[in-house]
């Protein structure tokens, strides 16, 4: 048993990492390839990394007969959201991208009341309203659009994050019951489609770099096809509400890779605003409940 859960927690920290590392990647490579060459390499490298494991567990039929939701999955969830997420790095640091990345479940539990109907209660309200309060912590003083200002970049990540709420709850609408490695696989197949088109339109006239290519390779094989394969592991060993707290890890691994590799400065504001985003967003999904004290007489 202790062996196993040690195991858990490795495979946990290790898909914090790799998510984490996206952001370094992206921040490497996206001036040379533009952001939409990029992510269409990096979701066709997914799709060939799990198109294989999918024969291997016969799941073309579900594929098949449900690939108009998994064409719109791919879209909402990856496409559109890879993309604003590539465009963001050209103006923000990857420390700082991976902070706004860890709104997405908070942007889910909103999308979900709104959508879906879902009730929430005072305790949601107030990690809603923390997590906005830690959001408007890291950009306060980055609040300029003027030339190359920052703020293009924020608006982006947090259109790309409001994008993943959205996909979190179609796919929780559309394909319940539908297997886990159907849904990325056909994601990226998805994703790729989209994506193909606008990347041949927009490839770059200067070829890319060796560094450049090797970050698109180990993006697309390990940051997206092996980390959705460990991520839905993590889902059927601790359940939906577990696997989501591996968002809390991502921004200290992005914060990390950003300031061992490209001497990225970690300031006071990141440091507190994470603390409130995290804490906002443990109070707005559940992960944290706050319970009312009974008194008897």
């Amino acid at each position: 048993m202790q062996a196993s859960q040690l195991l858990t927690g490795a495979e946990f920290v290790l898909l914090a990492a790799l998510w984490g590392a996206s952001f370094l990647f992206m921040r490497l490579a996206v001036p040379e390839f533009g952001p939409v060459p990029m992510m269409a390499l990096r979701v066709a490298i997914a799709a060939l990394c799990l198109l294989p494991l999918l024969m291997l567990r016969k799941g073309f039929g579900e594929l098949r007969t449900r690939f108009g939701s998994l064409m719109a999955v791919g879209t909402i969830n990856s496409a559109i959201p890879f993309w604003l997420f590539a465009f963001a790095t050209l103006y923000l640091n990857a420390g700082f991208t991976s902070i706004l990345n860890a709104t997405t479940p908070f942007w889910a539990a909103i999308i979900s009341w709104l959508w879906l109907r879902e009730k929430i209660g005072a305790v949601r309200v107030l990690g809603l309203a923390i997590g906005f309060a830690g959001v408007l912590m890291l950009v306060w003083d980055k609040a300029t659009f003027k030339g190359d200002g920052p703020m293009w970049g924020i608006l982006a990540a947090l259109a790309a994050t409001l994008l993943y709420g959205m996909g979190a709850n179609f796919t929780r609408s559309k394909l319940a019951g539908i297997d886990s490695l159907t849904i990325s696989t056909g994601a990226m197949i998805g994703a790729t489609l989209v994506l193909a088109p606008f990347a041949l339109l927009y490839w770059p006239a200067q070829p890319p770099s060796a560094r450049a290519w090797l970050c698109v390779l180990v993006l697309g094989s390990f940051g997206t096809g092996f980390a959705y394969i460990l991520y839905y592991r993590l889902i059927r060993k601790l359940g939906a509400s577990g696997g989501v707290t591996v968002t809390f890890l991502i921004p200290a691994f992005g914060m990390l890779w950003g300031a061992l590799f490209l001497d990225e400065a970690v300031t006071q504001n990141m440091i507190v605003g994470t603390a409130l985003i995290l804490a906002g967003t443990a109070l707005t999904t559940g992960l944290i409940q706050l319970r009312r004290r009974i008194h008897t007489s």
